[in-house]
């Protein structure tokens, strides 16, 4: 029995998909869901032109449509499954195992989470039938493309690594080209220093798990993957929801050694995300991207800041720290919950090492999230990114001398990469 066969059977959607026995040296599997993706084989061209890893590959494309599909969706879902076996044709000498199909069953509730998990469960199977559980499942979508040095870094970062569990990969997305209209690319560049600008805000705030969210961005080690309980089913926002189950058990964090491409493209496939998020700025024809306000963050960072201080206060200082709170965080945390978390928390660790521990295993990001989206509403409006992260430069020691969006994001993004 294998490392996976229990959980395969309780928690597998599906029975086994692919018939054909994978390799035993196999040690990364590609997941792709495909959703009305013809143009598939622009991945394919990118991933062949990698240079190949010490280990086998596979990728699994997982075509799927919702309920709902209108009928040249599933026509042209047809069409990415010829131009797939038109490719492997032409490609013989792939050094990468490709499998694609269609998932044709009746499930309600069809979409980007549901077709990650089948393709994800299957790679967990696939290592299971030679028993390796350290076995990389990576993430994709259809419109990326990547590095050259994608697997090999992989390999380096991940596989060879026995204390790391999964990562966020690095991605930058496409700033000018002739595939999509100019207002796209800028867009794009709001868009994606909005993230940014997130990313190094929680950096700053003293939160201790700081990683980007990105679908086609994401590695697990195949053991990791059924510890998490799996991807879920949700039809957005499956990527966070993900990471925030992988992240406790420790062993997650930035690779930054390689890049994916994700497509700056908009979508209406999904409520929010990058191709909401670009649809909406395209539908309103804005010239801004409003984010969160940067007082938030400094008030994450005076509570954050005080945590280990909770752990030595008495019963009674509490109500003193609590009225000390900057008023976001006041307003987000009734002070008898907080007082009663705290004393939980408290009387359950031993030291303030543990004791942080679980101060942020409480206040998560699932928590972050609410309190930040609380006073948007509530106390400090949003504000424009550009200016947003510009003042969060200063704050923390740089200087850009452009206001264009391109040119900050281009620093954010060599913040990251070297970090």
């Amino acid at each position: 029995m294998g490392f996976a066969s229990t959980w395969l059977e309780e928690r597998a959607l599906f029975p086994e998909i692919i018939k054909e026995a994978p390799d035993e040296h196999t040690g990364i599997i590609v997941v792709v869901p495909a959703y009305n993706e013809p143009g598939i084989c622009k991945l394919l061209d990118s991933l062949i032109l990698c240079t190949e890893p010490e280990c086998k590959v596979e990728v699994i494309i997982v075509v799927n449509a919702p309920e709902n599909a209108e009928k040249e969706s599933l026509e042209n879902n047809k069409l990415t499954i010829q131009n797939i076996d038109s490719w492997k044709k032409e490609n013989t000498n792939c050094f990468f195992r490709l499998f694609a199909f269609i998932v044709e069953l009746p499930v309600s509730d069809w979409g980007v989470g549901l077709a990650r998990k089948t393709g994800m469960d299957e790679a967990v199977r696939r290592f299971n039938q030679f028993n390796k559980p350290d076995g990389i499942i990576l993430n994709l979508d259809a419109d990326c493309i990547v590095e050259s040095n994608y697997f090999v870094s992989i390999c380096t970062g991940l596989l060879y690594k026995k204390d790391r569990t999964a990562c966020s990969i690095y991605f930058e997305h496409p700033l000018s080209g002739n595939d999509f209209e100019g207002k796209i690319y800028k867009y794009i560049s709001l868009y994606e220093l909005h993230l940014r600008y997130y990313f190094q805000g929680l950096a700053f705030s003293g939160f201790p798990y700081v990683f980007h969210t990105v679908g086609s961005a994401i590695a697990v080690k195949a053991l990791s993957y059924i510890k998490a309980g799996g991807m879920n089913r949700r039809q957005a926002g499956e990527d966070f929801y993900f990471i925030q189950k992988l992240v406790p058990s420790g062993g997650y964090f930035n690779l930054t050694s390689t890049t994916v491409y994700p497509s700056p493209r908009a979508s209406s496939r999904v409520p929010f995300g990058t191709g909401a998020s670009i649809g909406k700025l395209t539908r309103e024809s804005s010239d801004t991207l409003l984010t969160y306000n940067l007082l938030a963050f400094q008030e994450l960072r005076y509570f954050f800041g005080m945590a280990e201080k909770f752990y030595q206060c008495s019963t009674e200082e509490m109500s003193e720290y609590y009225n000390s709170f900057p008023p976001g965080i006041k307003s987000f945390l009734d002070e008898d919950e907080w007082k009663g978390k705290m004393t939980e928390i408290k009387n359950n660790t031993s030291n303030s090492s543990s004791y942080k521990k679980r101060f942020f295993g409480w206040f998560n990001m699932f928590k972050v999230v609410k309190y930040l989206n609380h006073v948007s509403l509530e106390i400090f409006e949003k504000a424009p990114v550009v200016s947003s992260a510009s003042d969060l430069l200063e704050i923390i020691g740089f200087k850009v001398n452009s206001t264009d969006p391109v040119d900050i994001l281009l620093f954010y993004r060599a913040m990251e990469k070297n970090n």
